[in-house]
């Protein structure tokens, strides 16, 4: 059951988020900046590449590898190859875990390695092969970690993660023990843009898509803007990551996506319900999503599937999850060819509410952190209503 009461008291809220994911995602602005900052001084602005890289690797032992990689992708318009290596071990522990370059690898490929621990021997393991096969290399580590002194001077180019503005330490402190940091799948938010913008930064280098510096600090300023509308202290009927939140309560939550970055956010959005949350979403893109889920509209879970729900006793059983859908936009350019209208019409046509997230406007990458800055937003307050463990 969802408080909703909860969600327009700030002072409770405060007190229910003993984790900071709240902060955590009102504070990607500053996380954008800071790596922005941290990429400058490591020389990845000053680079002077050939060209555009046949493929992209990313390989990495956190939970947001994956979305960084489909970003990357969408955010290319798909010219040019992006592929997960995705890592091997009988354990989620990053140090049990290990990663093969795929064997068609070699000089004219980039391997992107991604990490917020630094201490993974498979990743300085693949690191070592991809400099035996000649494929240039750049790792986005924390700063004194091992795995920074091993990637760095012949291996490629290192750029230190930028830490949330609370988590400064100090260089005459060590870094916390493996076993203190976060837990595999539960990276804080703001990790995957510390992660992300260095990676943007290169992208505008090697010519795969525009990020400059002003395009970075408009990413930057929109996140700033997203976390005003969507903060604890904005009012559940003004508030869109509220709004969300309350909506979704009771729902199995169908995320219909139209354009490549929506499809990103939507997927995004999918994990983060499940790992923050708990609660399960199914994510696909428009119009395959039409005949993907249409059966779900008609049958267990529509809306109307329970005909005795009025009667039910809701106190001695559990609410039904019935569908609703969420429908994910990045822009309103595909006009009369947007698939959106009919997938309006196929949900309201079983009963089905329908909810709508569509950015105001900009940049497909200011698109992309309005789109994911609402969800981490949503995902986190109906963690906190419900009473989930953050």
């Amino acid at each position: 059951m969802l408080d909703e009461s909860l969600l327009d008291a700030p002072e409770a809220l405060a007190r229910s988020d003993t984790r900071g994911l709240l902060r955590g995602v009102a504070e990607s602005g500053a996380r954008v900046r800071t790596a922005a900052r941290a990429a400058a001084e490591s020389g990845l602005a000053d680079l002077k590449p050939d060209g555009r890289p046949r493929a992209l690797l990313v390989a990495g032992s956190g939970p947001t590898t994956g979305c960084i990689a489909d970003l990357l992708f969408g955010l290319a318009g798909g010219n040019t190859p992006v592929s997960v290596i995705r890592p091997v071990g009988a354990l989620p522990d990053p140090g049990a875990l290990l990663w093969t370059l795929p064997g068609w690898v070699g000089p004219l490929d980039l391997l992107l390695v991604l990490t917020t621990d630094g201490t993974e021997p498979g990743l300085t393991a693949l690191i070592e092969q991809a400099y035996r096969r000649g494929c240039a290399v750049v790792t986005v580590t924390p700063p004194r970690s091992p795995l920074m002194e091993d990637a760095g001077g012949r291996h490629g180019l290192v750029v230190p993660l930028a830490p949330a503005p609370y988590e400064e330490v100090p260089e005459d402190q060590p870094l916390p023990e493996p076993g203190l940091r976060p837990a595999p799948g539960s990276e804080p938010p703001g990790t995957l843009w510390a992660l992300l913008t260095p990676l943007l930064v290169l992208m505008d280098k090697i010519g795969l898509f525009p990020a400059n510096q002003p395009a970075i600090q408009s990413v930057a300023d929109r996140l700033d803007k997203t976390a005003e509308r969507c903060g604890p202290a904005i009012a559940t009927y003004t508030n869109p990551a509220k709004t969300l939140a309350a909506e979704l309560a009771d729902a199995l939550p169908l995320l219909w996506s139209e354009g490549p970055v929506a499809g990103v956010a939507a997927r995004h959005f999918a994990h983060a319900m499940a790992v923050v949350a708990g609660r399960p979403a199914l994510a696909a893109e428009l119009p395959d999503a039409l005949s993907a889920h249409g059966t779900l509209l008609a049958g267990a879970f529509a809306a109307a599937a329970d005909p005795d729900d009025f009667f039910r006793d809701r106190v001695e059983e559990p609410q039904a999850l019935h569908a609703r859908v969420v429908l994910l936009r990045e822009s309103a350019e595909l006009g009369r060819h947007s698939p959106t209208p009919a997938a309006r019409e196929l949900a309201l046509g079983h009963d089905t509410p329908v909810s709508e997230l569509e950015p105001s406007g900009g940049s497909a990458l200011e698109a992309a952190a309005e789109l994911l800055a609402i969800t981490d937003f949503a995902a986190v307050y109906l963690a906190l209503a419900s009473g989930e463990r953050t």
